[in-house]
This record gives C-alpha cells, structure tokens and sequence, in this order.
C-alpha cells in the first residue's frame, strides 16, 4: 500500500509554535490556507518561557494593534489574567499602557484550543532540519526523519531553538529552553541558501516557591478594581486577580554578585550573543549602574493552580549555587527555595535586514520570518509579527498584493520598519520612543486605525466591523456635540467648578472646558445635563476625551506626518545602482546597498545616511522622473 502524499502538501507551513507562530497560523489559516504548523514539543504551545505577563509600555499597543487586525493575543489574554493593571495612569494617553499577569498554564491550554478548533491547522511535533528550495523559491521542508513538506510559502518563528545553548555559570547545555533540546540542522540548511546568520543572546530568572517566601516583608501590589481588556471584543470575562509583591536588592545581594563575577559566562566572554539592552541580567545592572543601592525585584505568580512564582528583574547566568545565595539577601526570600534556576540563552538568528517590509526574504520568495528570529525580543513582537507573516503568506499564495504597515499607522509598522531598515545587533524591545509618533499611535485607538486593513484583509468579520463603525460614529457624534454645546457661568455652573478649582467668566463650549487640566469627561456629566444621560461607555468617552483635550498636539503631530509622506512617496527604484553615484561617499553606498530601500523616507532612517545624501539622491530621482508609489497602509 503507498502513501497518499496529498497528506505532506499545505499551502502554508510554519515553523515553531511560540507566540509568533500561533499568530501565523491562526490568520493563514482563517484566510482559507492549508497550514501545517510544527513545534519541538506539542505540550508547551504558547510558552511564555519568560515572564507571564502580557502588555506593558509600547508593547500592549501592538497587543491592541494586532487584535484590531484579527489577531488572537488579546483574546487568550483577556481569557486567561490573573491580574490587569493599567501603567502610567497618571501619565499622558501616549504612555499608558495596560499589562496582565497571565496563568501559563490556562494561556497555553486556550490557545491550543483554538488551533486544535481550526479545521485548516495541522499539528505536528518534530524538528525542521532543512528549507527547500527551488528557483529561489521556498517550496518545503525536512524534519529531522526526512519527512518533506510541501508548500508555497513557509513561515519561520523558532524563537530561542535554533542551535540553541544554555549557560548556568561556566555549564553549558545544548538547549533552546531549559527542558527543551534545540534546532539542529535549519541554520546550516539557510546559510547554505545564501542567507546570513548570527547569534543573540537572552535570559530568563529563576522560578520559586511561593510558600517560602515571607510576603509580609514585601510591598503588596494589587490589579485594578475598574478594568481595561486587550480585546475590542465585548463579554471580557470578570476574572478574580491575585497581587504580585514588591521586594529590592541591596548591598549584600550586589556584594554575592561582584564576588561572582568571574562565573559570569557574559563577563569571561564564553558567550558572543549580545543581551537585550532593556532588560539586563542583575549582575549587568549592578555592574553598569554601580551608582544604584537597590534595585526593584517583582514577585509574580505564574497561575492560580500552581505556587510556582516568577521573580522578575532578577535575570542571570551565575552559578546554580551563586543565585541561592543571591535570592537569600532578598527580603521575604531569606529561606526561600528555587524550583528552576535562572539562566541565559544564545542562540541563532537571521538579521532582518534580509526582509523586505512583508517579512518575506529579499533572496528567497515564498520564505517568511517572524519573532525572535528577526531579531526581536517579547512575545507581543513576535505575535504582531507573526500576524503580518500569516497574512502576506497567504496573500502571496492568493497572488496578491501584500501589506505593508506603515510607521504612521501602527507600532507594528515602526516595529518593522526598524527591522528590516536598521543595522540591528541585540535583541529589538518595542518602546514607546521607537515611535514619532506615538501621541496619535495610543492603545486606546488601535481599533480606530487598523480595523478597516483587518476586514479588507478578511480577518475582522462582518458583524464585527460594524460593532466597529457604531462605536467609530458614535465617538464622531459626541465630539462634534461637544464643540456645540455651550454651558453659561450660572450658579450651578459656578458651583461645580469651584469644587476643582476652576472658574469661568463666559460662555464656552464643552469641548474648550474639557482641555483644562483638572477638568475631564466626568467632570461635564455634572455640568451638562446632556453629557449625563447620555451615558457613553467609558471606551467611547474616553477616546473623545483624549481627542479634544490634545487637540492641538494632534493636530502638529498629523502636520509632521503630511511632511513626512513627502518622502515617503517617493519610490526608489529596485535595480537602481548606488556604487554608480559618485557624489555619495563609499560607506553611505554600502548602508544602501545592504538595506536597498523602497522610498526616499525609509533611505533617511538607515542610519549613518546623512541629510546630504538623501538631497543626492533625490535630485537623482527627480531626473529619472521617477512615478510616485501607492501609499502603504
């Protein structure tokens, strides 16, 4: 009897299960692809291998971001937290951002069962070892049995696998996860294939015992009593959240890690990888900011069901025995017992300035990469990166035309258009300075930006795009109204205003009141009548509250975005030679020749390419009457 070999054909592959790699087979896979999807090991499906949370500064904007385009992220988050808290508060819209602590294991278990539900997903467990290629075209791949795989295009989200290495001290083991052996095989098979190949470097702290611990000495730190949802879904789930806690290092701590160091596999140079600079190992903080006598160490549960605890800001690759006594100086962890040491992780990956802004190989079509792969650390990076994998996968499948986010659009789109434009050499954190523009790009908007991409792609359905444009006129109605609606300084007028300290002298409309500081949108129930029986919910009032009240820096940051596109329509053509322009020095040549832009606006961002040039090479374009290009999304 022979095999039916119709069973190792797909449309779409994707290899690796991480965040990244569920994203991408989730979106391929519900814009109607035949996608194969492999992991190592099928029980540790969305890991969050790090930290169990998701969101935080920047990164719950691509949360939000990828959620408004038909992503899943946010939806196994607002099932799963244990916690939800909203950052910077206090602070303005352009930083706020939400995080949740989340439990590993229900996350794992939700997203599993919704690829499991997903008629068009294969599972797989086994190890990739070679790409395929013909023509320059991805066209499958071999597991470590010699089984082939045939698709169209392939997606790569190996996270930390690839000839992965594990340091604990001067000990190292073969391992891409502590527990977990490593990919062996697909870097030698993509180097052989003409691509490039480096190392990086990460880490992860030590788990403990939650019932060793003395939380009386720590700092209580408790979840929010009012909630915000990654989700723009309705029906979030009231969940009860459980705190984490608060302790510091001190001088003792910092002493058991300088007498240390010489263990360190980073400071004796047996690691090459370079570390993620915004999230440093403990003993790189004390070393770089010597200056410091403490620094804050957070105590994090990993679910409801287990005692299992995350010490966050306590990453490190000291010996075993090193960090026992590291934790010890800690206050509440003096007798505390350590369930998985901390350790670091170098492991391998293709630069992404080999992608083109569709995350598809410029040398090999048909081959996507997402994550950490590309560069990237944080699972919210590798899932918006991996929904953007599955979309252009199979619209390049479809034979049409792919999307690009643009910088003015989304994080998403600055995230990538850093990758694939800049000379990245450790581990890419998504911040909200990454973005110029970030007062415009706010979590609480990112419905408002990318829900008209995610239904034209066919990942936001019908019904749900018109839940969309109900709240998007609705937001529309109460702003216009607002600029309308005049309230005169009578008696009761007068009376509420005192109670913040504010007065007024004339008539004003309600949108002119609500740009002063101490005043806000609960404020004007009480001055408007209106305003009050309305009861708009607080999603709505919320997004006309930041709207009007930083009015005017909207309006200068859209003002820099017109400026901006200028350049940005200006295409660069692709056979253009730079070594043929002699008023460019030598290493401007070899900056544009590495990244070969698409547009005068993405040349201007490689750096070390100066003002000047950028003038050369526009009078150059200008001369070869170069067609303007279609705007990106």
């Amino acid at each position: 009897m022979g095999y039916n070999l119709s069973m190792f054909n797909y449309d779409v592959i994707v290899v690796g299960a991480g965040h990244a790699g569920c994203e991408a087979a989730v979106s391929a896979a519900r814009l109607g692809q035949k996608v194969l999807l492999t992991t190592l090991n099928i029980e540790n499906i969305a890991l969050m291998p790090c930290n169990p949370a998701i969101g935080g500064p920047a990164k719950s904007c691509l949360v939000r971001e990828v959620d408004a385009l038909g992503g899943v992220m946010g939806v196994v988050t607002d099932a799963t937290y244990i916690q939800m808290k909203m950052l910077n508060r206090s602070k303005g819209p352009a930083v706020r951002a939400l995080r949740a602590q989340s439990d590993k294991k229900e996350y794992m278990r939700f997203m599993r069962h919704l690829i499991e539900s997903e008629p068009n997903i294969s599972l797989k467990q086994c190890m990739i070892t070679e790409l395929l290629v013909q023509d320059e075209k991805a066209v499958g791949v071999v597991d470590e049995l010699g089984l082939e795989y045939r698709a169209n295009a392939v997606i790569l989200t190996t996270g930390t696998s690839l000839n992965g290495r594990i340091w604990i001290g001067l000990q190292s083991i073969e391992a891409g996860r502590l527990g977990e052996a490593p990919a062996v095989g697909l870097s030698e098979s993509l180097s052989k294939h003409g691509l490039t190949v480096k190392k990086l470097k990460t880490g992860t702290p030590a788990r403990v015992d939650s019932r060793t611990i003395d939380y009386s000495k720590m700092l209580i730190q408790p979840g929010d009593k009012e909630l915000n949802f990654f989700s723009f879904l309705p029906n979030r789930p009231i969940r009860e959240q459980v705190p984490c806690y608060l302790t510091r290092t001190n001088e003792k701590t910092h002493e058991v890690i300088r007498k240390n160091l010489d263990k360190s596999p980073m400071y004796t140079g047996l690691i090459h990888g370079k570390g993620p600079r915004y999230c440093p190992s403990i003993e790189d903080k004390i070393v770089r900011f010597a200056q410091n006598p403490s620094h804050h160490i957070f105590i994090e549960p990993e679910g409801k069901d287990t005692y299992e605890v995350y010490v966050q800001g306590f990453s490190t690759s000291l010996p075993a025995m090193a960090q026992i006594e590291m934790l010890h100086t800690l206050e509440g962890l003096e007798n505390v017992h350590v369930i998985k040491p901390a350790y670091a992780v170098e492991y391998d990956y293709v630069p992404a300035l080999q992608l083109s802004h569709t995350l598809m190989t410029k040398k090999i079509k048909g081959l996507f990469c997402a994550g950490q792969i590309n560069g990237t650390s944080g699972y919210e990076e590798a899932a918006a990166q991996g929904l953007i994998a599955g979309i252009n996968a199979s619209l390049y499948n479809d034979k049409k035309e792919m999307i690009t986010l643009s910088r003015k659009s989304s994080y998403i789109g600055t995230l990538i258009d850093d990758l694939v434009t800049k000379d990245i050499d450790e581990p890419y954190r998504m911040l909200t300075s990454r973005s110029e523009y970030r007062l415009i790009l706010r979590q609480d908007n990112a419905d408002m930006r990318l829900s008209d991409i995610g239904h034209k792609v066919g990942l936001i359905s019908d019904l749900r795009y018109q839940m969309f444009k109900t709240k998007k006129a609705a937001i529309e109605k109460e702003i216009e109204r607002l600029r309308n609606t005049k309230v005169s300084p009578n008696e009761e007028v007068l009376k509420v205003l005192s109670k913040y300290n504010e007065g007024l002298d004339a008539g004003k409309k309600l949108a002119e009141l609500i740009k002063r500081p101490a005043l806000n949108y609960e404020i004007l129930k009480e001055l408007d009548k209106e305003t009050k029986e309305l009861d708009l919910s607080r999603e709505i009032y919320e997004q006309v509250e930041i709207e009007l009240k930083y009015d005017g820096y909207l309006r200068r940051q859209q003002e820099q975005i017109d400026i901006a596109d200028k350049l940005e329509k200006i295409k660069i053509p692709e056979d253009i030679d730079y070594r043929a322009i002699a008023q460019i020095s030598t290493e401007t040549k070899d900056k544009l020749e590495k990244v070969r832009p698409q547009t005068l606006a993405q040349a201007a961002r490689i750096g070390g390419v100066k003002p000047a040039d950028i003038s050369v090479l526009m009078v150059i374009l200008e001369t070869r009457r170069v067609p303007r290009s279609k705007s990106v999304i």
